[in-house]
Formats: C-alpha cells, structure tokens, sequence
C-alpha cells in the first residue's frame, strides 16, 4: 500500500513538470550556464511548497482514519514478491532525478544538484516511512528504506562515476485478470490498477548500449531492456491467499528481455521537448520481448506492455 501511494505521487510530480513545460517558452527551459539564484529560489521553493503539500495532504486524506501508534517497524520483505520494494527504488530514482534536472536548469553545482537534488527523493521518501510509523495500520518498512537509498545511489553513483546516466529504471503496465476478483485491493478502475495491481506492474533496468560503446555505430538512442514482474498475487503474501486458491493457484516471478528508447538521448534543439522526453523517459516503450517464467518457460512476446 506504501508504494502505491508513491507511486502516484511520482505521476503527480511528472505531470507538474510536464505542466511547467507546456506553460512556458522553450528560451525560458534553457538550463543556466551559472547560477541564477532567482531560478534555484524558484525551485527550492516550489519543491518545498509541493512536498509539503503532499505530505499535508496524504496525513488528512490517507493517515487520519487510522489510530495513530508509538513509532515501530514491520517487516513487509517477503510480500508482493518484492514487486512494492522495486517500485520503491524506482521512485526514489526518479524523484531525486527530476529535483537534480531542475536545479541544473538553474545553473547549480554539480554537487548541490546530487546532494539538494539527487537527494530529496530519498529524504522525501523516508518522511513518508516515518508517517508510516506512527500509523496502527501500517509500520515503518526497513526493506523500503533500504529500496529507497538503492534508487537514490543507482542516480548518484551514474552521475559520479560516468556523468551521465546509462542505466535507467522503467515502468510498464498491462491489465490482468486479478483486479476483478479483488477490486478493492488491485483497483477497480484502469487508473486503481495501475497504482494497485502489482500483478500487471513490470518493473525494468533499460540500459542504454552506445553509452557502453561509443566508438560503435549503435543509434545513441537504442537501450536493451531486463524486466522483472510477478504474477498470480490477489493477496501480499502466500498465507493470506488460502481463501483464493481456487483463484489464485500460484505465485511466480517473471523475469524480460526487451529493446527500448532511451528519448532523453534523441538529438533535439528544442528544450520543451528535452524536458518532456526527460519526463517520458519513465515508461518503458512497448516492443518486442522474451518473457522466461518459472526458469523454464520461455515465450515471446511480438508487443509487451
């Protein structure tokens, strides 16, 4: 439940981005060649504004129906097949990507753009693990902690070790046969599903191969894709799917090979197009795919979402 809540507040920052852009002239995008301390005002303050918002808004809307509890801990590790700790980690990277991108349109350091910016997304995460804390309902997660610090290094140790970003985490979502059968849990509307059903949720490492290659004729905008997903999850874990198995008669992990379109490297003049690709550049593009199920079963999929 944790990361479904995250998971729409990472498409709430997108859309703001995407809001941004569309409302202003692309000489305005130009990232700073120094620092312009009215743009870095402008950023520190709105992501400040938007945080804070947000967390106001989650404690009325999400936490006050609940009793609130001393500060504790649950393990959760071993629910979901881990599908919530990689939407974790993908959160965190992109929150702390976005953040960084911004503070570089402001002309910030380098430094200031991995600490201040790479690092709200794990900062703000972590505030929302410690809502959890002090929530009867739920509990503080070490294992998200620890997803959330893998998403903010995996930004950080790119930038530090190839100043770029070769690697980059991506999502893709299909429909499946589960939400009906538990709505109130996996959604009950196409919406719901995508944040709630864990089951259609594919999680991926797109890797972008001319990065690896420079001196090669690979098209700079060509990624192979490794994916991982879960199936036949109606409950979060194996136990409490006793009063489904006549739905739910098995829980396996998938694991994906695919191509992909790494868009922030399609050469463009336009800087509304680079900070849309930038937002874009979240989803895994639909293509050709190798599925392999249960280590042996292999099919091959001519479009996968």
């Amino acid at each position: 439940m944790r990361f479904k809540k995250l998971l729409f507040l990472l498409l709430i920052l997108n859309g703001y981005q995407t809001c941004f852009s569309q409302n202003t002239i692309d000489t305005f995008l130009t990232p700073s060649d120094s620092l312009n301390k009215k743009r870095q005002n402008t950023v520190v303050i709105s992501e400040a504004v938007l945080a804070s918002g947000i967390l106001v808004g989650l404690n009325q809307l999400w936490y006050a129906d609940y009793p609130k509890s001393d500060f504790h801990f649950i393990n959760d590790n071993s629910e979901w097949l881990q599908m919530d700790k990689l939407g974790h980690s993908f959160s965190s990277y992109h929150l702390g990507r976005l953040s960084a991108e911004m503070l570089q349109w402001s002309g910030a350091s380098k430094k200031r753009q991995l600490i201040y910016g790479a690092g709200l997304g794990f900062a703000f995460l972590t505030a929302v693990e410690v809502m959890d804390g002090y929530s009867s309902e739920w509990g503080a997660s070490s294992g998200d902690i620890i997803a959330n610090a893998s998403g903010t290094a995996l930004y950080v140790s790119q930038e530090l070790i190839w100043k770029e970003q070769r690697i980059t985490p991506k999502f893709s979502f299909h429909t499946t046969q589960y939400a009906t059968q538990r709505p109130e849990v996996l959604g009950s509307s196409f919406t719901e599903q995508i944040l709630k059903d864990y089951n259609g949720q594919t999680y991926w490492l797109s890797v972008n191969l001319h990065s690896f290659a420079k001196d090669s004729k690979i098209p700079k905008w060509l990624n192979l894709a490794l994916g991982y997903g879960a199936d036949g999850m109606i409950t979060g874990n194996r136990e409490n799917n006793m009063s489904f198995l006549s739905q739910n008669p098995q829980r396996f992990r998938q694991f994906y090979l695919s191509l992909d379109v790494d868009l922030t490297k399609i050469n463009t003049k336009s800087h509304f197009l680079k900070t849309l690709f930038s937002v874009l550049n979240t989803i895994k593009i639909p293509a050709p795919t190798i599925e392999m199920a249960h280590f042996n079963d292999v099919k091959l999929h001519l479009i996968y979402f």
